[in-house]
């Protein structure tokens, strides 16, 4: 190490991180618990520690100081002292170079060593010895960084929720087999913002990309023993640093931003998918990296037992957001992503951590209070992982107003339901006008849900209509990992098969259920690749694979289904009457003036009774109202096609699963009676306006749920137009209904 003296001073403990001034830089670290901080400075390479200074103040818990001269591109990092004493929850070690939990950019990936455990392994001790090896020349480096400038004209879309179509995509996979981008190129923010990529993207419509985790993450050493790798990326060490993955140089932030900068000019809003619920340091067995070795009692939730960790995420550990400045790291995190990075929205990794007092979920923790009042971040779109691995972790719907939330129950509802599944009709119809049931409360509204039917966690579109079950043997788990309840069905083939009649009836269930998606009320998500049937080979659980299966297959980009879905999403964004700003009910309620009609297939209206048939594989409504024309959607799950008598008046088909057809205007125009194929979709639109109602349409039979007092909508109730359901209470005998196939 050299003996140059550098001129430290006190600096300030107001701001963490290292801060850059135009002359030298403050470092600044929190700590409630260590007894002193040391900074390491390391030359250009990385590998050489050339200083080694004590911050010399300590202010509110903060270890300060400020060097002159130092500049962007400096390398350092932390050793903290302080008792080691795992029983009491304290795991100091300052033979460990730590990570600064406010860095904006990291050099060098992490090399795995034995020397990065706090703790002696393989000790008879166990967790409770203490190792002294120095773990610097394996831990990647933080980088001294200036702040963002240039962004010049970038303006964000602002695109109103009940408009948005999001597409969830992963950096890497969207261009790793892109022939369209350059070698070095791809899989990196470089290659997702070259214009043949984004024109893909404009092409289908889509007005926000959803980006699989972007903050720094390394690979599990397990995986890279097995060969395999964190591809998905959800085990953060750094809340504020792009992966170096991602990057052609590090600390190249700008090449972050001329992504984000390139997404804006095409209409298309940045939404990060962040993880802010555990570290990538795992349970007291796991390394100490940055955060356990700061802090260990601050910024994680210990058990009674302080030696161990109280875990909701089942990755051994949870942050602690009770903890002031564990919070503050959080929410300093979102709003440097949101004005540094002009990040448009950010979707939770297991949010109901976010929001906990231990075994309770609390919509009015300290978390959800300060993103309320935040000036910066109340302005942002804020999606919820409504649910975690601990007690009391599910909680769709419950979620404060100004979120939006995944709504797994919409996923399940539409896979089983094209599936052939009985019961599924009140469900179904639920999920079709988003929700209401979960989500009309407290004056959210439809687009609160957002309705996926595939996502990175599990089946692709392709392979939920070709397999029955997973098949994640290449994980190197003996197919033990993932979820063995996918509600899919292969048609009668396993995987792939080359009989015509199977394949024609696996592409029209994409149809019906891409369809289904883009005609619900809701903000619809689509998994990057569906659009052209990508497969994983029936594995529901990539996380660790970093080959082909989960890369985007460009030389499908021109696929007819990525035709079919594109059309869909314009169709979608010409009628309002599928993007309501409030909940649809039967013939009053709504402040639009629109309203929904439930129908038989004999042109009859819905009664109670009907709902409840638990072999009803037919849906039909009609939404109405206001300037708009109608619009009748008709469903038919069953094997065998049925006659379907229109309301009257001519009506000009629109969508048709069974053709692939999709058309804003001019498509065939139909009056009387329609054959509705065997597990097929249509969707008409009246010629000429005004509402269709049904003689006799029951608009407003038996309830399932009461109403919230909070609710403050002025509607009626959440459940409309729709009975209990098998979950929701006992049903009644089934009807003969004319329906029923």
């Amino acid at each position: 190490m050299s003996s140059t003296p550098y001129a430290l001073e006190a600096g300030t403990g107001s701001r963490l991180g290292a801060t850059w001034d135009g002359a030298g830089t403050n470092f600044a670290l929190f700590s409630a618990h260590a007894e002193k901080v040391e900074l390491c400075l390391f030359n250009e390479s990385g590998r050489r520690e050339i200083a080694r200074i004590p911050l010399p103040e300590y202010t509110h818990q903060v270890f300060h100081g400020y060097l002159p001269e130092v500049r962007p591109g400096q390398l350092y990092g932390y050793r903290v002292h302080g008792p080691y004493a795992p029983e009491v929850g304290h795991r100091f070690n300052p033979n460990k170079l730590l990570a600064d939990p406010y860095a904006r950019a990291h050099k060098g990936d992490l090399r795995w060593h034995d020397s990065l455990f706090g703790y002696r392994l393989g000790s008879r001790r166990g967790d409770l010895s203490f190792d002294r090896r120095d773990s610097a020349f394996v831990m990647p480096k933080c980088v001294v960084t200036a702040n963002a400038s240039a962004w010049g004209t970038d303006r964000r879309p602002n695109t109103d929720w009940s408009k948005t179509v999001i597409y969830e995509a992963h950096v890497g996979g969207m261009t790793k087999g892109a022939g369209h981008v350059e070698e070095p190129l791809r899989g990196t923010f470089e290659g997702l913002a070259h214009p043949q990529t984004i024109r893909h993207l404009q092409k289908m419509g889509v007005t926000a990309i959803e980006l699989l985790p972007v903050h720094a993450f390394p690979n599990d050493r397990h995986l890279l023993e097995r060969g395999l790798v964190n591809w998905w990326g959800y085990n953060t060490i750094g809340f504020f640093a792009p992966t170096m993955r991602y990057l052609m140089q590090h600390g190249a932030l700008d090449e972050f931003r001329v992504m984000v900068r390139r997404l804006h000019d095409a209409g298309i809003e940045v939404i990060l998918d962040v993880v802010y619920n555990h570290t990538a340091e795992g349970n007291q067995m796991g390394p100490t990296l940055s955060f356990r070795g700061i802090d260990n009692a601050s910024y994680y939730i210990l058990g009674d037992d302080r030696r161990y960790y109280y875990d909701t995420t089942g990755t051994g550990n949870s942050l602690d957001l009770d903890n002031r400045r564990v919070l503050q790291m959080v929410m300093d995190s979102l709003r440097y992503w949101v004005e540094e990075c002009h990040i448009d929205g950010f979707r939770f990794d297991l949010a109901s951590t976010l929001g906990r007092r231990r075994d309770n979920f609390d919509p009015h923790a300290p978390f959800f209070d300060a993103v309320l009042q935040d000036p910066v971040l109340s302005g942002v779109k804020m999606i919820a992982e409504p649910w975690d691995t601990g007690n009391n972790g599910y909680q769709v719907g419950n979620f404060p107003p100004g979120w939006a939330e995944w709504n797994d129950t919409y996923r399940d509802t539409v896979r089983a339901f094209w599936k052939g599944d009985g019961g599924k009709a009140p469900d179904m119809a639920d999920r079709l006008l988003g929700s209401a049931s979960k989500f009309e409360h407290r004056g959210r509204r439809p687009w609160t849900s957002i309705n996926f039917i595939t996502a990175h966690d599990g089946f692709t579109l392709a392979d939920l209509v070709s397999y029955n079950d997973k098949h994640n043997e290449a994980n190197g788990e003996d197919n033990n990992d993932g979820h063995s309840h996918n509600v899919s069905w292969n048609h009668g083939v396993e995987g792939p098969t080359d009989d015509p009649d199977i394949l024609a009836l696996r592409d029209r269930q994409r149809r019906n259920m891409m369809a289904t998606l883009l005609l619900s009320q809701g903000t619809p998500m689509i998994l990057m690749g569906d659009e052209h049937g990508r497969s994983q080979d029936g594995n529901n659980n990539t996380y660790c694979q970093p080959g082909e299966m989960n890369w985007f297959d460009w030389s499908k980009a021109d696929d007819p289904f990525a035709k079919f879905t594109a059309d869909l999403i314009e169709l979608r964004k010409s009628r309002d009457l599928l993007t309501s700003q409030r909940f649809l009910h039967g013939t009053d309620g709504n402040p639009e003036g629109r309203f929904v009609t439930w129908h038989r297939r004999t042109g009859a209206a819905m009664q109670p009774d009907d709902w409840h048939d638990p072999e009803r594989r037919v849906l039909s409504l009609v939404i109405a109202g206001g300037e708009d024309r109608s619009l009748l959607l008709a469903m038919n799950a069953n094997p065998d096609a049925i006659t379907y008598r229109l309301p009257p008046g001519e009506w000009e088909t629109r969508i048709d699963t069974d053709t692939g057809l999709v058309t804003q205007d001019g498509g065939p125009t139909v009056s009387g009676e329609i054959t509705l194929k065997e597990r097929a979709l249509m969707l008409l639109e009246a010629v000429g306006t005004g509402p269709i109602e049904p003689e006799g349409q029951e608009t407003e039979p038996e309830m399932t749920e009461n109403a919230s007092d909070e609710r403050g909508s002025g509607l009626s109730n959440g459940q409309y137009d729709i009975p209990q359901t098998e979950e929701q209470g006992d049903t009644v005998p089934r009807s003969d209904d004319e329906d029923t196939i």
